[in-house]
């Protein structure tokens, strides 16, 4: 009788250790959804890209990763559509981890190994190299004549420590009469090991460390920064900082995102993932994008989320895939994001509702970008190879597909990371080792004989 009571009650235990377990599950991994509206925190006062000015426009096409502070991935004023023919090419020797910025007729290229290239925007024809002998995983930003290149440690490129340390670098490319010159380096900020593409806003250079911190230097003398705060997050920064509204907002890799005071340095919110039962928090590494008064943001659990740009309230998240490393880009109340298993997709900015989604051949890895109603992005054949979740194996490319329904309408051989930028007469596609120049094939001729003939 004794024996029966005991097995009795070890059964209980164990049906309520699953039940508890069953509950953890299903209200708590990243496979939870969440829906949102259109009511709360959905600004439609205003559109998800602001125009920038003319002369902006046409001195920096592209300053910074993501295209604008706000990191949107989406060029509305340049109207480049394919077909589209090759006009030149740089080998880099090295991978290309994140895409280049264009400005002032220059090409401005970082790859894996510190090196950094600076090349004619219409020739492709080399200006100037530096070489810095530490690892590269961040695009420059430009501004004011200077380019801002972050680095991690110096070589190997090892993961681990973590406490390795790093630096960035300012490089002036043009003189204060407008006379481009050959990237005089101007000063180092050493810090924590940066993976962070840096921000640039209003003479301010934001970027995010592996020790946890997040800079905010005052570069208005272009010879002595000025550290204006810096700020101790809960793990490390590997998410690009992104600015709307005189805020700040990254993630961090122990799963939070926040939202600093641009001025200041002073926390307003800090928001969380979905805790996993296996894993915890998992990773922000993508970079906050900010449109209509929200921030979208993908984890590594799989999950895109959309919090408040005002509260940091849920307003809802949708499991994407497996894994979700690549910063969205927005179109017309679209937010777009790529997978590890190979997805494409594209929800309501309001509610998360799925709009549509494209299979591609192999894992997404870097942010989409959005040129002329086209969704440009490219696949890796073996990121999360090594992953505990799925993540598609195939060929390495670069696609674009239509933004209103996914169909795709051009593909280029080459392509890994993040693919796209441009400017108002051509685009620059970051191939795995090369970058590459294309301009529509309606212009080829005319290009053909203003540039390259005259060269010869």
């Amino acid at each position: 009788m004794r024996r029966l009571l005991i097995g009795i009650v070890v059964l209980v235990v164990v049906a309520g250790a699953a039940a508890v377990v069953l509950w953890y599950f299903h209200h708590r991994t990243p496979v939870h959804d969440k829906f949102g509206s259109s009511t709360k925190e959905f600004v439609t006062t205003a559109p998800a890209v602001r125009k920038r000015p003319v002369a902006s426009i046409m001195s920096r096409p592209w300053p910074m990763y993501g295209y604008d502070a706000a990191r949107t991935h989406d060029a509305p004023q340049f109207k480049l559509r394919p077909p589209f023919k090759k006009i030149w090419t740089l080998r880099v020797g090295n991978i290309i981890e994140f895409p280049p910025v264009v400005g002032y007729g220059l090409v401005f290229v970082n790859q894996g190994k510190g090196r950094f290239f600076v090349v004619d925007a219409a020739t492709g024809k080399r200006r100037w190299r530096k070489h810095f002998h530490h690892c590269g995983a961040a695009s420059p930003v430009i501004g004011n004549g200077i380019v801002y290149q972050a680095y991690m440690q110096p070589y190997p490129c090892r993961r681990y420590p973590r406490t390795q340390r790093g630096f960035v670098v300012a490089m002036r490319f043009r003189d204060r009469k407008g006379v481009l010159i050959h990237g005089r380096i101007l000063w180092r900020y050493r810090s924590g090991a940066v993976e962070t593409s840096p921000l640039l806003v209003n003479n301010t250079l934001y970027w995010g460390t592996w020790d946890h911190r997040i800079f905010a230097v005052n570069v208005r003398n272009p010879k002595r920064p000025r550290l204006r705060w810096s700020f101790l997050a809960d793990d490390e920064i590997d998410s690009s900082p992104a600015y709307a509204n005189g805020r700040v907002f990254f993630g961090t890799n122990g799963g939070h995102v926040y939202a600093l005071n641009a001025w200041t340095g002073r926390e307003l919110w800090r928001a969380s993932s979905y805790s996993g039962f296996l894993h915890g928090r998992e990773y922000f590494y993508a970079t906050p994008t900010l449109a209509y008064g929200r921030v979208y943001i993908g984890n590594t659990d799989g999950t895109l989320y959309a919090f408040g740009q005002r509260t940091g309230d849920l307003l809802w998240a949708r499991h994407a895939g497996s894994y979700v490393y690549a910063a969205a880009a927005v179109w017309r109340r679209e937010v777009i994001v790529g997978t590890y298993d190979g997805h494409l997709i594209a929800y309501n900015a309001a509610t998360g509702q799925e709009l549509w989604n494209h299979t591609a051949p192999a894992a997404i890895h870097g942010a989409p970008g959005v040129l002329d109603g086209l969704v440009y992005f490219s696949t890796c054949p073996n990121c999360g190879s090594n992953g505990s979740r799925s993540a598609k194996s195939g060929p390495s490319g670069t696609y674009a597909v239509s933004a209103r329904n996914g169909r795709l309408v051009w593909r280029f051989t080459d392509g890994r990371y993040s693919p796209l930028v441009a400017d108002s007469e051509r685009i620059y596609i970051a191939g795995r080792t090369h970058v590459y120049a294309f301009v529509p094939a309606s212009k080829y001729r005319a290009y053909e004989r203003r540039y390259f003939h005259r060269r010869r």
